[in-house]
C-alpha cells in the first residue's frame, strides 16, 4: 500500500494516515467494543461497560506481550470455533422452524418497503430508504475496495506472507472465509426473525421479547440476534465453546487495531518528523497513540448510541463517508500513471471535508429540509457513496490535467503501466492454475448468491 501512495506526496500519505486513524475511532474500535459489550451482556449477564472495558484491557495486555504473532494465532484459533458454532446454530434453528423453506416463506412474507420488496430481496427498489439495488451492487463494492485493498488493518496481514504466492493464497483463502458470513450472520438473522413469527415455539417467544419485535415486523434490538440464538439454541457445553470463540474473535480484532494504530502513528507520522528516534521510544509512542485511539473509540460509543442505528447500518453509514475519496485516489494511483501528486492530495482533502460534513449533519440531524440537508443527511448512504466516488474520480482527473505529472522514474514499479520486467516475472511466477480455479469458484459462489436472493 505504501508503494501506491508513493506516487503521490507526503501530504497525501499524511492525510491518509489521519483518515485511517479516524476510521479506527469511528468504526473499528467503537463498534468492536460496543458489539463485545452487547454480546457479553446478552450471553453472560455482565454489565455492558464492565464487559466492554474488560475486553479492552485484557486484549491490550496480551497484545503488548505477544505482538502481531499473538494476533495471528488468535485468529487461527477463533475461526473454526465460530464456524462450528454458527453451523450448529444454523442446523438447530432450521430444525426448530421446520426447514429452509419454512424460513424463506416467513421472511418472504415480511414487507420491507412500500414498493413490494420483502426481507428476502437483495435487489430492492432504487427508492428503498436503506438498501436500494445500486447500494448492493456499487456502494458496497466501493466500501469493500477501500477496506480490503487499502486499510492497514488488512494490509498488514497480507504483508505478513513470506512472498507473493503466500500472500495471494492467503487472500484467496480469506475470500473463501468471506463467503461464510452469509451463514454466520445473514441466515441466522433470518432464522431469528422467522422464529419470532412462530407463536408455538417457546424459543420464538423468548427471541421476540428480547429482540423487541414490533407489530409491523421491525426489530428494536437487532444487534443481539446472534448472541440470543446462542443462548436459546445451543446446549450448555457448546454454548461455552462458542462464547470463547466470540471472545477470541473480538479480542483478535481489537489486537489487530492496536498494532495498526501504533504502526500508523509511529511510522507515518512521528518517525517522519523525528527520524532519529530510538526504537524503544517509538514503541512507547506507539502505545500512547494506541491508548488515545482506544479511549476516543470507547467515548464515541455514546455518539453511536445517540444516533439510534443498528450496528450494521451505522458502520455502512460511516464507511460510505470515508471510502469514496480513498478508493478513488488508490484506484487512479495504480491504474493511471499520470495521476499527479496534487490530485491525490486535493481529492483526499475534499473527500475528508465532505465526508465529515455529512457525519456531523447526521449526528445533529437538523429538522430543516433543503438542498444541503438532502445531500448531507437525507440522501441514502449508498447513493452518497456512489456519487461521492464519481465526484472524487472526476476531481482527481481534472486536478491531474491542471498540475505537473510525475515522471516515469518517480512511478517506476508503482503502477500497472510502469511495472518493471523483473516485477512482472516475479508476479507471474507466484500464481498458477489452481489460483485461477479457486478465484473462479469464489466468483461463481458470489454470483449464485446474488441470483438466489435477487
Amino acid at each position: 500500500m505504501s508503494g501506491v501512495w508513493s506516487t503521490y506526496n507526503k501530504e497525501s500519505r499524511g492525510i491518509l494516515t489521519w483518515l485511517s486513524l479516524a476510521s479506527y475511532v469511528l468504526t473499528k474500535v467503537s463498534v468492536t467494543v460496543l458489539a463485545g459489550g452487547l454480546a457479553l451482556n446478552t450471553l453472560l449477564g455482565i454489565n455492558f461497560w464492565v464487559a466492554a472495558l474488560a475486553l479492552v484491557i485484557i486484549t491490550a495486555i496480551y497484545t503488548v506481550i505477544g505482538g502481531m504473532e499473538s494476533v495471528l494465532k488468535t485468529s487461527v484459533l477463533q475461526t473454526p470455533i465460530l464456524l462450528l458454532g454458527s453451523l450448529v446454530i444454523l442446523w438447530l434453528g432450521l430444525r426448530e422452524l421446520g426447514g429452509w423453506n419454512a424460513m424463506m416463506d416467513i421472511c418472504n412474507a415480511q414487507p420491507v418497503n412500500e414498493y413490494g420488496d420483502t426481507m428476502t430481496d437483495l435487489m430492492r427498489s432504487g427508492q428503498d430508504k436503506e438498501f436500494p439495488w445500486y447500494g448492493a451492487l456499487f456502494g458496497s463494492a466501493i466500501i469493500g475496495f477501500w477496506y480490503w485493498c487499502t486499510d492497514q488493518f488488512i494490509v498488514q496481514r497480507v504483508l505478513s506472507g513470506k512472498n507473493q504466492k503466500e500472500s495471494r493464497r492467503g487472500t484467496i483463502f480469506g475470500a473463501y472465509l468471506k463467503l461464510l458470513p452469509v451463514f454466520l450472520f445473514l441466515i441466522p438473522g433470518m432464522i431469528a426473525f422467522a422464529l419470532t413469527k412462530t407463536p408455538d415455539s417457546q424459543i420464538g417467544q423468548t427471541l421476540a421479547a428480547a429482540l423487541g419485535v414490533r407489530p409491523d415486523g421491525t426489530v428494536a434490538n437487532p444487534d443481539i440476534a446472534f448472541p440470543m440464538l446462542v443462548n436459546t439454541l445451543l446446549p450448555v457445553g457448546l454454548k461455552g465453546v462458542v462464547i470463547c470463540g466470540i471472545l477470541a474473535a473480538l479480542m483478535s480484532s481489537l489486537a489487530s487495531l492496536y498494532n495498526s494504530s501504533a504502526m500508523l502513528y509511529t511510522i507515518d507520522i512521528y518517525k517522519r518528523k523525528h527520524p532519529e528516534t530510538e526504537e524503544k521510544k517509538l514503541v512507547l509512542i506507539g502505545r500512547i497513540a494506541t491508548v488515545v485511539v482506544v479511549v476516543l473509540g470507547v467515548l464515541w460509543i455514546f455518539v453511536i448510541q445517540r444516533m439510534g442505528k443498528s450496528l450494521y447500518n451505522y458502520i455502512q453509514s460511516v464507511q460510505s463517508l470515508l471510502a469514496p475519496a480513498i478508493a478513488a485516489v488508490f484506484l487512479l494511483g495504480i491504474c493511471w500513471k499520470k495521476t499527479s501528486p496534487k490530485a491525490g492530495m486535493w481529492t483526499l482533502i475534499v473527500g475528508l471535508v465532505l465526508g465529515f460534513t455529512r457525519l456531523i449533519t447526521m449526528i445533529i440531524n437538523p429538522e430543516a429540509h433543503n438542498v444541503f440537508t438532502f445531500i448531507f443527511n437525507e440522501l441514502n448512504v449508498y447513493a452518497f457513496c456512489v456519487w461521492m466516488f464519481l465526484f472524487c474520480v472526476v476531481l482527481a482527473i481534472v486536478v491531474t490535467l491542471l498540475t505537473p505529472k510525475p515522471t516515469e522514474k518517480q512511478v517506476e514499479g508503482l503502477c500497472f503501466g510502469t511495472a518493471t520486467p523483473e516485477q512482472k516475472a516475479a508476479t507471474r511466477a507466484s500464481w498458477g492454475k489452481w489460483d485461477i480455479i479457486h478465484t473462479c469458484i469464489i466468483l461463481a459462489f458470489t454470483v449464485a448468491f446474488y441470483i438466489y436472493f435477487w
